[in-house]
């Protein structure tokens, strides 16, 4: 028997319906997709935890969730995240919890005996000026942009983590990376939002209140790339059931489009026809991101499959639905 099918062999023992998964941050918006894909995939005992029920970042809160729980298998999913001014406003609060949550876990999993540890990094741990599509042989070839490299190498430390521990103690971690998701049930909160629902907010509102502008960050020249949310956890679910080694993947959508581009959608599919008046005194982040997803299409089988316009418009009715809900709550009461 090769090393790889002796590999595969080991995964195909360690996976079954009955097989106790831990999902950290599994009770957040990438979590409950992940729970959801994990389920139709017939695992029965996955469990979903949050920062409510247990503080990753602390050591006793670490050991106390495996000595409770006892998964064979985690998928890390738990991270402290933000758009460009969360990131500029919290950086060493994002180093610290995002390394610390992630290293702990990790550790004390490695003595509790757990089988197989998934780690989703993030497309932040890129170099800053990476030659598009980014390759994973390019991840060490320069410093991350600086508005997000705190969070982008604390998760990056992970994957430097779950390599060594492979090959010091033969610890089964792999790793995927994943750009920027979208999709209903994402965080609409100015403060904490990412790109997408941020501007999805700020149209909707803007549309409703006839407003005649709205301003946007940055130039606009920026590019990114955004993967459905559910096309993510669907990848996340492949990398935990395939992967062989710690080498990271890519999970993209593998589509770039320009901020000023993707306002302009934005703001189409929510009907807002006024003025965009774009602030170049704010940063843009990182000049172009993109990822290259041969390695996940190779390894995997998996590739992205949801069109951008159409998982926009699923987001912006999710959106709008919950905020109708939201009112009508607030009637009641």
């Amino acid at each position: 028997m090769d090393g790889r099918l002796a590999r595969l062999t080991h995964t195909e023992a360690v996976l079954n319906p009955q097989t106790p998964i831990v999902v950290t941050g599994g009770t957040g918006f990438l979590g409950r997709h992940v729970m959801a894909a994990l389920a139709a995939r017939g695992y029965a005992r996955a469990a979903a935890i949050g920062s409510r029920d247990y503080d990753l970042t602390q050591s006793a809160d670490s050991r106390r969730m495996l000595d409770e729980r006892r998964p064979e298998v985690i998928v890390h999913l738990a991270a402290v995240v933000g758009g460009i001014g969360a990131n500029r406003s919290h950086p060493g609060t994002f180093f610290y919890k995002n390394l610390m949550m992630g290293s702990l876990l990790m550790e004390h999993a490695r003595h509790a005996g757990v089988k197989r540890f998934v780690s989703v990094g993030t497309i932040c741990s890129y170099p800053k000026f990476t030659p598009v599509p980014f390759q994973e042989s390019e991840l060490w070839n320069g410093y991350p942009e600086e508005t997000n490299a705190p969070y982008g190498l604390a998760k990056k430390m992970l994957l430097v983590q779950s390599q060594a521990y492979r090959q010091e103690f033969g610890f089964d971690a792999v790793n995927a990376m994943l750009v920027n998701l979208y999709g209903p049930g994402d965080s609409f909160d100015p403060e904490t939002s990412h790109v997408i629902p941020a501007l999805i907010r700020r149209c909707v509102e803007a549309a409703e209140a006839d407003a005649e502008s709205i301003d946007v960050w940055g130039t606009g020249k920026a590019t990114r790339e955004f993967l459905y949310v559910e096309d993510a956890a669907q990848g996340i679910v492949m990398a935990l059931e395939r992967l062989l080694d710690s080498e990271p993947v890519n999970l993209g959508a593998g589509r770039e489009i320009s901020i000023r581009d993707l306002v302009g959608e934005i703001a189409r599919l929510c009907g807002f026809k006024g003025k965009l008046r774009w602030d170049a005194s704010k940063p843009d982040g990182q000049p172009r991101r993109c990822l290259d997803t041969t390695r996940a299409k190779e390894r995997l089988g998996w590739s992205a499959t949801t069109p951008f316009e159409q998982g926009l418009e699923r987001t912006i009715a999710w959106y709008r639905e919950s905020r109708k809900r939201a009112g009508a709550a607030s009637t009641r009461a």
